[in-house]
């Protein structure tokens, strides 16, 4: 489970996900992300890691880097293609977030 930034080209519109599953020890994203507006599939743009690189926690103080991850943003399950079409969706499954 990594952190996702999504970027709409057609309708302009941006929005991030703690939710952008990943293919073990590397950025290639399983599923993609539909935009709000246009309901068109994208892959995020950038991926990073939820934990900080640095000092291994999910919420760091570290000064050498602005980390910018929100766990807290709701999870839109009718945007997430791995949600769609399943009885459980990523933030109710056993995921990062239950580790920390």
């Amino acid at each position: 489970q990594k952190y996702g930034y999504f970027h709409c080209k057609d309708c302009k519109t941006r929005w991030e996900s703690a939710y952008v599953w990943c293919i073990s020890g590397s950025n290639k994203v399983y599923f993609k992300q539909l935009c709000r507006k246009c309901q068109k599939a994208f892959n995020p743009y950038r991926v990073e890691a939820i934990q900080c690189q640095i000092c291994s926690k999910t919420r760091c103080s570290c000064p050498q880097k602005k980390r910018h991850i929100d766990l807290k943003r709701p999870h839109r399950q009718e945007l997430c293609g791995r949600c769609r079409g399943k009885r459980l969706s990523c933030d109710s499954t056993y995921s990062f977030k239950y580790i920390v």
